[in-house]
C-alpha cells in the first residue's frame, strides 16, 4: 500500500509540471480598448473596456500587452464590460486597443503550499489514507437502516469516508442537503465544496429551503462563502455575508452600494468622453472602497468563524486561511469527479467525516501538461484511483460506494440511451418523468416529440477551423440553432440550453445572442456554452451542436477521444424534456466508428425514428426572426434586391467556380461599374475576368454586403456538397459578417 507521504510528494510534483506548463502556454489572453490612464498618484492606472465580463477575481496578477510592450500589474475592478487594472509601466494617455493576459497557475500555486503543509500532520494524513484507500469492510450497522436516505446518514456517520455515485437527475443535491441538514441538527460543523460557484449555491440554497421549511434554520448559522451569482445574492440574501452584514452593519454597506454607483457612473461617462476630474474622482473612490473592504472583511471573517455550515469552493478552500486553517465534523465534496485529487485530500484533511460526491461517467478534470504524473493525479478522478471504478467494471458496488439509482430529470426518450449505453441498466427512470416533462415535450420545435436527431447532410460543406484558435466553427449549425432557439422561445419556452464542445462556436453563439437577442435573454434563461461548462446545470430544452462535417474528413478528438462517452453524456443529460442533436449522418456513418458512442447515439436515433432531415426545413421554422431570414435558393429576388442596393462593398466567396447565370450577371456587372465588387476564389470568374480578385479557398459559399448583411450558402451553385432542397440563409449582423472577414477564407 502506498504512503500518504508519497502521494503527497508525487501530487507536489503534478502541480508543479502543471504550473511550469501554464507558465509556458496558459495565460489566457482577451481583447481590451478605448483604454485611458486615470489620473492616480501612485502606479500607472488604467480603464479598459471589454467585449465580455471576465471572471478574473480583483487582485490578481496580470500582464498588459500592447505592440511590442508589455507590463505585468493587478485587477483593480471587474464591473460588466469594463475593468481597472495598474501595470507597472507607462504606455500613454490614451490606448486604443491592447491584449490583457491572466495566468491560471496562481490558483495551482496556493495548493501546492496547503499539500506541503500536509506531510507533518499525522491526522490529515491518516484522513487522506482513507479517502485513497477506503476500506472494504462497513462499520455503520446495517441491519438499522430504514430508507435509502437513513443508509447514508448511518454511512456517514461510522464510516470515514462515504463515497456517492450520483448520475445526473438522481437527486444528489436533495439527498445531500438532507444530510446536511440531518447532521446540523445534531450541532455538527460542516463545510460543503464543489469545484464551480454554481454547484455550491444549488446545494447551500437546498440546505436553507428544507432548514427553513422544517423551522429549524437560524440566522447566520448558513454562510454562503466567496463569489455567488446575482441571482442567487437576490434569492437567497440571508445566507450571503453581504446580506448579513446588511442587516448588522447596514451603514457600511449602503455606503459601498453608494461609492460602486458613483463609480459606475463615472465610468460610464469615461467611456464617452474623458476628463482629468472623472479620472481623479475614479481613483479616490477606489482607494474609499479598498478601505470599506478591508473593513467588511473583518466583519466577514467573524461570520465565518461562527457558522454552522459553511459553502464555498475548492478553489477558495485553498487559498482562505479562515478554511484550511479551521477543522470540520463533515466535509461534503460535490461534482468529485471534476475536481483534482490533491484538491480532494486537502478537503478530506479537514475534517473527521468526508462525503465524496459525484459521477465518474461525467467530465473528469482538466489539467494541460503532458507529464505522467499530471494524467495520473489532474486528468484522472478519485473514483478512478480509490478503486470505485475498477470493482463497478466488475459487476460490483464498492462497499463504502452509494448509489442514487432513480433519475428524475429526462423525459425516458431521452434517458433511454444514457440508462441503457452509460450506465449499463444500473440507473432507471421515476414514474414521474413521464407526467412532468409533458408540457416541453408537447411544445415548438418539434411538438410531441422528446428526442429529435436533426441531419445536417448534404446542406453543404461548413465547418472549418478558426484562424487564431484552431477550434472548429459550423456556422449553418449555428445559425440552424438560433432558429430552434427562437422558435422555442416563441412557444414560451424559458430555459433553453445551446451546448457544443467546441469553445470558437460556443463563443460565437454568445456573441451572436448578445447582439441579436439581448432582450429575450432578459426575460429567460438562455445559455450558450461548452459542454465542461454545463456539467452541474439543466434546461427545460437543451440544443447538442456537435459542429463537425464536410469539408472536415476526421471528427475532432473531443467526440471520439478517450473522454468522449463523458462529455456525450453531459451533454445529453442536462436537458429536462427536450433533446435536440444537430449533426450530419453522412459524415458520421463515413467517418466515426461503430464502436465510438457518438456513432451509437446516431445509430439509436436514427432506429427510434427521431430524425429530421433537411427536406423537412421549411416544415419546422414557424418564427422569422428580423435579423436572420430563410430562403429557397432558387428564388433570388430578396437576394439580387440587396445587391443591388448595395453602397459600399459586395465581397462574394466561391468554393468553387460556376456559370454565372443571367439573373446574377447583370447586377454584377452593374457592381463592377460602382467598384463595389470583390470575388474570392481560387480563380477569376470567365464571365468577370476584371472583377477585383481575392486568391482564397473558401469552403462556403457566402456575400457579404456593405458589412452588414451576410449571405450564407449563396450563390448556391457554387456550394459543394449541397443537395437539394438548396436553402440559403441571410442575417444581419456584425459578429458574423465580422467573423466571415477574419476566417471566410
Amino acid at each position: 500500500m502506498v504512503s500518504t507521504k508519497v502521494y503527497i510528494k508525487e501530487w507536489q510534483k503534478a502541480i508543479a509540471a502543471e504550473i511550469s506548463h501554464l507558465k509556458q502556454y496558459g495565460s489566457k489572453s482577451f481583447h481590451i480598448f478605448a483604454g485611458r490612464k486615470l489620473d492616480a498618484k501612485e502606479g500607472y492606472s488604467y480603464y479598459f473596456e471589454v467585449h465580455f465580463p471576465l471572471s478574473i477575481p480583483i487582485g490578481s496578477t496580470i500582464t498588459v500587452l500592447w505592440g511590442e510592450r508589455k507590463s505585468k500589474g493587478r485587477m483593480v475592478s471587474v464591473e460588466g464590460k469594463n475593468i481597472i487594472v495598474t501595470i507597472e509601466d507607462y504606455f500613454g494617455e490614451e490606448i486604443h486597443e491592447a491584449h490583457l493576459q491572466h495566468d491560471p497557475w496562481e490558483l495551482l500555486d496556493q495548493l501546492y503550499q496547503r499539500i506541503a503543509e500536509i506531510k507533518d500532520q499525522k491526522k490529515k494524513r491518516v484522513r487522506i489514507k482513507h479517502l485513497m484507500n477506503p476500506s472494504t469492510e462497513v462499520k455503520h450497522p446495517q441491519d438499522k437502516i430504514k430508507s435509502s436516505l437513513h443508509e447514508l446518514v448511518l454511512r456517514s456517520k461510522y464510516n470515514p469516508i462515504t463515497y456517492i455515485w450520483g448520475p445526473p437527475g438522481t437527486g444528489k443535491t436533495y439527498t445531500l442537503a438532507r444530510v446536511a441538514a440531518n447532521q446540523y441538527l445534531k450541532k455538527k460543523r460542516i463545510l460543503i465544496v464543489a469545484h464551480s460557484n454554481q454547484a455550491v449555491d444549488i446545494l447551500m440554497a437546498e440546505v436553507y429551503q428544507f432548514l427553513l421549511k422544517k423551522d429549524k434554520y437560524n440566522l447566520g448559522d448558513l454562510l454562503r462563502y466567496g463569489r455567488q451569482s446575482d441571482e442567487f445574492m437576490k434569492q437567497f440574501v440571508s445566507i450571503t455575508a453581504t446580506g448579513l452584514l446588511n442587516m448588522s452593519d447596514g451603514d457600511l454597506i449602503e455606503e459601498k452600494n453608494q461609492l460602486m454607483e458613483e463609480r459606475a457612473g463615472l465610468k460610464l461617462d469615461l467611456s464617452s468622453s474623458f476628463s482629468q476630474r472623472d479620472s481623479r474622482q475614479l481613483v479616490e473612490i477606489e482607494k474609499k472602497l479598498h478601505t470599506l473592504h478591508e473593513k467588511l472583511k473583518k466583519k466577514e471573517n467573524t461570520l465565518v468563524k461562527q457558522s454552522r455550515i459553511i459553502g464555498t469552493t475548492l478553489a477558495k478552500m485553498a487559498t482562505d486561511t479562515l478554511i484550511y486553517e479551521d477543522e470540520f465534523d463533515y466535509i461534503i465534496l460535490d461534482e468529485a469527479s471534476m475536481a483534482y485529487i490533491p484538491q480532494i485530500a486537502l478537503a478530506t484533511s479537514l475534517g473527521k467525516r468526508t462525503i465524496i460526491c459525484g459521477d465518474f461517467k461525467q467530465l473528469p478534470p482538466i489539467a494541460s501538461a503532458k507529464h505522467p504524473l499530471v494524467k495520473k493525479w489532474l486528468q484522472e478522478d478519485i473514483f478512478h484511483h480509490a478503486g470505485v471504478v475498477s470493482q463497478e467494471n466488475k459487476g460490483e458496488l464498492h462497499p463504502q460506494l452509494f448509489l442514487l439509482n432513480e433519475q428524475r430529470r429526462m423525459h425516458p426518450d431521452i434517458s433511454k440511451f444514457t440508462n441503457e449505453y452509460i450506465y449499463q441498466s444500473l440507473v432507471v427512470d421515476h414514474p414521474s418523468v413521464y407526467q412532468t416533462r409533458e408540457n416541453i415535450v408537447e411544445s415548438h420545435p418539434f411538438p410531441q416529440r422528446a428526442s429529435i436527431l436533426l441531419d445536417t447532410s448534404s446542406t453543404g460543406a461548413y465547418c472549418i477551423k478558426e484562424k487564431s484558435t484552431h477550434s472548429r466553427v459550423n456556422l449553418w449549425q449555428l445559425l440552424l440553432s438560433f432558429q430552434l432557439i427562437h422558435e422555442a422561445y416563441k412557444a414560451g419556452n424559458r430555459s433553453i440550453g445551446y451546448v457544443t464542445p467546441y469553445r470558437a462556436q460556443a463563443i460565437l453563439m454568445t456573441q451572436f445572442l448578445d447582439e441579436v437577442y439581448e432582450k429575450e435573454k432578459m426575460t429567460a434563461q438562455i445559455v450558450s456554452a461548452t459542454v465542461h461548462r454545463f456539467q452541474g446545470s439543466e434546461q427545460d430544452m437543451m440544443i447538442f451542436d456537435t459542429v463537425d462535417g464536410d469539408p472536415e474528413t476526421r471528427p475532432g478528438v473531443l467526440l471520439t477521444g478517450q473522454n468522449s462517452e463523458r462529455l456525450l453524456n453531459v451533454a445529453l443529460t442536462r436537458t429536462k424534456g427536450k433533446f435536440i442533436h444537430i449533426a450530419n449522418g453522412t459524415f458520421i456513418r463515413q467517418h466515426v466508428s461503430s464502436k465510438k458512442i457518438w456513432k451509437k447515439l446516431w445509430q439509436h436515433q436514427t432506429s427510434e425514428g427521431h430524425v429530421i432531415g433537411p427536406a423537412e426545413i421549411g416544415q419546422w421554422m414557424n418564427h422569422s426572426h428580423p435579423k436572420l431570414s430563410w430562403h429557397y435558393a432558387k428564388k433570388r429576388e430578396r437576394l439580387l434586391y440587396d445587391l443591388h442596393h448595395a453602397k459600399k462593398q459586395v465581397i462574394i466567396g466561391l468554393p468553387k467556380i460556376f456559370s454565372v447565370g443571367s439573373s446574377y450577371i447583370e447586377v454584377f456587372r452593374s457592381l463592377m461599374k460602382r467598384n463595389l465588387l470583390t470575388i474570392c476564389s481560387e480563380s477569376h470568374l470567365s464571365e468577370l475576368p476584371s472583377a477585383n480578385h481575392i486568391k482564397g479557398h473558401p469552403c462556403f459559399a457566402f456575400i457579404l454586403i456593405d458589412d452588414d448583411i451576410l449571405w450564407l450558402g449563396a450563390p448556391f451553385e457554387a456550394m459543394t456538397n449541397l443537395l437539394p432542397p438548396y436553402v440559403s440563409a441571410r442575417i444581419i449582423s456584425n459578429t458574423l459578417v465580422n467573423w466571415v472577414k477574419s476566417n471566410g477564407w
